[in-house]
Parts: structure tokens; C-alpha cells; sequence
């Protein structure tokens, strides 16, 4: 039973190695062979029918015939002779296997095939021969056909009737004529093998086509299906040869390429992946990646900075899961509408972080190829803190132009239109008193205007020209300038410059507007019985073979600044009586001494604490004459403002305050 089961699995796993086509074949051939066999047995068929029909005829007549001959000899007994004469017959006819007479009461007294003895002696048998009932009255031969060892055979009964008076029966046994015999049985073996050699044809085709063909074409066809899976080490190796053979080689050839090519283009893709996670991790701004779920893909280290990831991992899940309440709260429905928005447009808004931090959220969807399904999300944070301290900042500065711009202009017309209308009726000291108040107001408006020129050109890549500057020359103007404001509030005005110091490389009027402002600021900050000083010194070196620097300081003992003013007291606008409520002003000061010390490649500094005062401080670079380093100092001055345009010998002293002749020690001049 195990082996029926073993033969019946073998032969349906050949079955199934077969291609559509094989079977077809196999199913036509097996239909064809069918129907031609049918039809030549069928032909078989008829012909030995044809052959009985035909024996019984011939037996029939046969019978008949020796009938007559022996019906008068047995009436006269003559039994001898009737034994030699059927014996005769029986040698003479090929086709005759027996020959019986029995009696009117069926006993069997001669027969043939006997021995001479029997003929002799067969009074003596006593046989009897069985025939249907009431068939001796019949006058017409029997025929019926039974089946021997040695084959079919017709036995043909014959009534012995002699003038009408039943004498008796002769039974004869007639065989198929040999020929036609052997015709039939060589037509059947010769169908039977057609039969079977068409088959053993087929089998031996199919067994053939599985082994050349079906076979290779089943592992060709193994082999595509793991190449269309990515799986580019697949290789098929088949003895073959012919067109199956080059169709094998050349899939190998083609699995052994797309395998270098996949490597080629990993290597290539993990390069760029790399890239552009290096990319995505150093920008400034914050980048998420989401799928389709709101599943945390990739954030950069600015994005976890400013979600508060530094120091615990980011969110396995949703990013939602991993956001504070509050941040939450603002960020899910603008998710929300994103995913189920047909319009697939990127949005904008802004959330609050810890409640005094400005993000910008730039949300793009990532669709697929057909542009119709959301695959997920890119997200962009941008901390705009500090542009909208920026924008308040520009807005509360242009609310302050215009009121510093009105108050002047308001007084100046004032005082023209009195001197205008009542100006007769005024006396000579009156008229002075409104032109010398108009003329300050003209000179206030002219400050407000210059400092706004000044930040606009500094911003600029303008070019300035730098020369050898000794630092007492402008200490000493800005000293004479203000020194009459410092006694009218009060304020001590000094200087504390060292001793043979040399010249330091600079731009004259530039240092000039620096003190200015310094002082100015200085001034208003510190109330009276305060001190403002300006110190001058050979700046420490910790590497004594570095350019030697000059440093200076402007210190007061005014109302000082905090620590969260100083981080942001060089922007534009920036006014720290905006915090005191103390001082008018524009912001742009301290500004314009920062773009100044940027010409100069250098930096101002502060040191402050409230109540106590303020130093301001910076370092500038000791003009060399003897070492002529045009190109190394041109890069040490403003490396960051470099052009193509040409060197611009421009006074500025027309659009400051004051305006006082440049002193130069030598005519050496560095592009700046």
C-alpha cells in the first residue's frame, strides 16, 4: 500500500513537471490512439465475424453435402463403406475436426477421428448425442459454435432423411479457415503494438521534453521568480547545450550583472543615505520624518533640541506620544488635517515652546508615484525667537524714528512759524533763543538720519580705507566733545591712556564714531557724581611672536546691564531703555560699533552688572612700518567683505557729527 502511495506521489510530481503544453500533446496523442485503436478492432471485429458467418455457411453446406452422400449408405448399413468414404472426406478437408452419426434414437455408432480399430468396433460405443427436443422432425441443418482449448468451432448438425424417413444424425465439427485466422490475429498483434509503440513514443517524448526541456525551462523559470524577488545571487547550472544552453548562460550572465549593478547602486545609495543624513543632521533648522501613521522616521539633532530629545531618545511610536502636552495640543490637528487633506499642499503655522520660544512649522506631505496617497510627512522647525524679537524690535524702532523724526520737526516748525508770524514782535534775544532751539533740533534730526545712514552702510560691502591711527588723537576729540555734556550732568569724563603706544590700524573717522557712541551711551546711563573713563594699553599676549593689539576700554559706573540684555544688545533696534523706561534713543548704536569693529576684524566685548556700571572693550592691530604685509593684513581686515569693486578713497566725515582732520603717520594703506 506504501508503494501504490510512493508510485501514485512520484507519478503526480512527473505529471506536474509537464507544461501545459506537454499535457495537450499528451492528451491528443493519448485521443488519437484511442480512436485508431477502436477503429482497427472494430475492423478485427467485423472480419472474424465476417469469417464465422461465413464458416457457419460453408459448414452448413458442407454438412449438407456429405448428408446426401451418407444417408443412403447407412439405410443399406453398409457401414464399412460409409467409414472409408468419411474418412475420406475427413482427409480431404482441411477444415474438418469431427465427424459423428448417431441413430434415430441419438446413439453415436461412428465416428472420425477414430483408429481402424474403433471403426471397426464402434458397434460397441455407446454414445449418445444431445440434441434439442423435437429437432428430429426438422428438416434443416443445426449450426451453433462453441470454444476449445484450440479455438472456436462450428458444429453443424444434419438430419439423415431418406424419401422422408429419419434415419438418423450427422454431427461435424468445422474450425476457421487458417488464413483468414492468422489475417485477423496479425491485424490484432499488428494493432495492439501500434498501440503500445505509440505510447512507449510518448512516454519516451515526455520523459525526453522533462528532462531537455521542461526541466531547464522549470529552474529558468525558478531562477526568474528569484531575480523579480531581489534575490540577484540566483545562477542555474544545467549540462545543456544548444539554444537552451545559451539561453542559460546568458541568464547567468544577466544574474551575475544585475548583482554587481545592486552592489554598485547599494554602495551608491548608502553613500548619498549618508550624505544626506549628514546634511539633514547639520542644518540648523529641525527635520522629521514621518509615514503615514505620524510614526517617528528621522529627526535631525536640531529637531531634538528643540522638542527636548537631547537627553531622552526619541519616540518609537507616533511622534505624537513623545511631544508635551501642550506642544501636543498645537501640532495634532494641523497632523490630522494633513492626512486626510485631498489637496495635498504643504502648510505653515507657529507653535509656542515653553511658552516664550516662536517655532515655525513648515508641514509638506510625501506622496507616492500616482500623487494620490499620503505616504507620510516632512516636517521643518524653524525657531524664529529671535525674528520676531527682530520684527517687534524693528517695529517699536520705526515707531521710535517717527516720534524722534515728529518731536524735532514739530519743534523746528513751531519756532519758524512764531519767528514767521510774531517775529517783529519779538525781541532780539527771544529770536536768538527759537533759532538756537531750531538749530538743535536741526542737529538732532541730522543724528537720527546719520546713525540710520551709518547701519545701512556698514551692512553693506562697501570698501573702507585703513591707515596707521594713534589711538590718543581720537580719545582726545571724543573727550573734547562730550566734556561739556559730562559737567552738565555732572558726570567725571577722564582718560587713561598708556605711554608710547603705537600706532594701531584702523580707519580714523570709523574709531571716532566708536568712541562717540560708546561715550554718548556711557553718559546717558550713568547718573550724576558717576565717572566715565577711557583706558588704552598694550593688550595681553599669551603667544608673544602673535601681532601685538591695542586694547581699550570705555568703562562707567552707570546703572549697568543684565546678563539677558547684553546677550542681545548689539542687535539692530535693540534699546535697553526699552526694559529701564528710562532714556529715548533708536537702538542702532551699539549696532553700528559692532558692524565698525567688524571692519576692523575685530570684536567688542562687554563686562556689566547692574548698579555697579559697564566696560565696553576691544582690541585692534598695531600698525607695523616696517613689514609690509599688504595681503596678510588686507585678509586680517575684512576678509569677509572682499569685492571686485575698486578702491573707493571716500571721507566720510561729512555724514558724522563731528569731522576732524585724519592725522597719518605714514602713507602705507591697507584695503580694508
Amino acid at each position: 500500500m506504501q508503494l501504490l502511495t510512493k508510485i501514485k506521489a512520484l507519478l503526480a510530481t512527473w505529471w506536474s513537471d509537464f507544461t501545459l503544453q506537454t499535457r495537450l500533446m499528451a492528451g491528443a496523442t493519448l485521443l488519437v490512439s484511442l480512436i485508431m485503436s477502436g477503429l482497427t478492432f472494430w475492423a478485427v471485429n467485423t472480419i472474424q465475424q465476417d469469417t464465422q458467418l461465413n464458416d457457419t455457411r460453408f459448414g452448413r453446406d458442407l454438412g449438407i453435402l456429405l448428408a446426401a452422400n451418407a444417408a443412403p449408405l447407412i439405410e443399406t448399413s453398409d457401414r464399412a463403406e460409409l467409414a472409408r468414404f468419411s474418412y475420406t472426406f475427413y482427409e480431404n478437408t482441411s477444415n474438418v475436426r469431427y465427424m459423428l452419426y448417431a441413430d434415430q434414437a441419438g446413439e453415436i455408432f461412428f465416428g472420425i477421428p477414430y483408429s481402424e480399430p474403433a471403426v471397426q468396433n464402434s458397434l460397441t460405443l455407446r454414445r449418445r448425442m444431445k440434441l434439442p427436443d423435437n429437432y428430429a422432425s426438422s428438416d434443416s441443418p443445426l449450426v451453433r459454435q462453441h470454444m476449445t482449448p484450440a479455438g472456436v468451432v462450428t458444429d453443424v448438425f444434419v438430419p439423415l432423411v431418406v424419401e422422408g424417413d429419419y434415419k438418423g444424425m450427422l454431427a461435424m465439427g468445422i474450425t476457421p479457415n487458417p488464413t483468414v485466422v492468422a489475417s485477423s490475429h496479425l491485424t490484432r498483434d499488428v494493432t495492439v503494438a501500434v498501440f503500445v509503440s505509440i505510447w512507449v513514443m510518448v512516454i519516451l517524448g515526455a520523459v525526453i521534453n522533462a528532462l531537455t526541456i521542461t526541466q531547464p525551462i522549470k529552474e529558468l523559470l525558478t531562477g526568474v521568480k528569484n531575480i523579480a524577488a531581489g534575490n540577484f545571487k540566483q545562477r542555474i547550472d544545467l549540462p545543456l547545450g544548444g539554444e537552451l544552453g545559451e539561453l542559460i548562460y546568458s541568464f547567468n550572465d544577466m544574474a551575475e550583472r544585475l548583482e554587481r549593478y545592486e552592489e554598485q547602486n547599494i554602495e551608491e545609495l548608502t553613500a548619498e543615505k549618508a550624505k544626506l543624513e549628514s546634511l539633514v543632521s547639520t542644518i540648523a533648522d529641525g527635520a522629521i520624518l514621518l509615514d503615514a501613521k505620524t510614526n517617528l522616521i528621522l529627526a535631525n539633532v536640531a529637531a531634538r533640541r528643540l522638542l527636548g530629545w537631547e537627553a531622552a531618545s526619541p519616540p518609537s511610536g507616533s511622534i505624537l506620544d513623545g511631544l508635551q502636552p501642550e506642544v501636543r495640543a498645537q501640532l495634532a490637528p494641523a497632523l490630522a488635517q494633513a492626512l486626510i487633506s485631498e489637496a495635498h499642499e504643504g502648510s505653515e503655522f507657529r507653535i509656542l515652546l515653553d511658552g516664550n520660544r516662536t517655532i515655525r512649522v513648515l508641514l509638506n506631505t510625501v506622496l507616492d508615484q500616482s500623487r494620490a496617497n499620503v505616504k507620510g510627512m516632512a516636517i521643518t522647525l524653524q525657531d524664529i525667537t529671535r525674528e520676531v524679537a527682530l520684527n517687534e524690535a524693528k517695529s517699536q524702532f520705526i515707531s521710535n524714528v517717527s516720534h524722534e523724526l515728529r518731536t524735532p520737526l514739530f519743534n523746528i516748525k513751531s519756532f519758524i512759524e512764531t519767528l514767521h508770524e510774531y517775529g517783529e514782535d519779538l525781541s532780539e534775544q527771544e529770536r536768538r533763543e527759537f533759532l538756537a532751539t531750531a538749530n538743535n533740533e536741526t542737529d538732532r534730526l541730522t543724528r537720527l538720519v546719520n546713525d540710520v545712514l551709518d547701519l545701512s552702510r556698514l551692512e553693506s560691502n562697501r570698501r573702507y580705507e585703513f591707515s596707521a591711527v594713534e589711538v590718543h588723537q581720537p580719545i582726545d576729540q571724543v573727550l573734547r566733545t562730550y566734556q561739556l555734556n559730562a559737567k552738565d550732568k555732572q558726570i567725571e569724563l577722564a582718560s587713561d591712556i598708556e605711554s608710547a603706544l603705537p600706532a594701531v590700524l584702523g580707519n580714523y573717522d570709523l574709531l571716532l564714531q566708536v568712541f562717540g557712541n560708546l561715550v554718548g551711551n556711557a553718559l546717558k546711563f550713568t547718573p550724576a557724581g558717576g565717572k566715565v573713563v577711557i583706558r588704552a594699553y598694550h593688550a595681553p599676549s599669551a603667544q608673544p611672536n602673535l601681532l601685538q593689539s591695542v586694547r581699550i576700554e570705555i568703562g562707567d559706573t552707570g546703572i549697568g546691564i543684565d546678563d539677558e540684555d547684553q546677550a542681545a544688545i548689539f542687535e539692530r533696534f535693540f534699546r535697553v531703555e526699552n526694559r529701564v523706561h528710562t532714556l529715548e534713543g533708536t537702538g542702532l548704536g551699539l549696532s553700528i560699533v559692532k558692524n565698525i569693529m567688524d571692519k576692523h576684524n575685530s570684536q567688542i566685548n562687554l563686562v556689566g552688572e547692574v548698579g555697579v556700571g559697564t566696560t565696553f572693550w576691544f582690541d585692534l592691530p598695531v600698525y607695523d612700518l616696517v613689514d609690509e604685509r599688504s595681503d596678510s593684513q588686507a585678509h586680517l581686515v575684512d576678509s569677509q567683505h572682499a569685492s571686485s569693486q575698486p578702491l573707493e578713497n571716500e571721507n566720510t566725515s561729512d555724514e558724522l557729527d563731528h569731522a576732524p582732520a585724519k592725522k597719518k603717520t605714514s602713507e602705507a594703506r591697507v584695503r580694508g
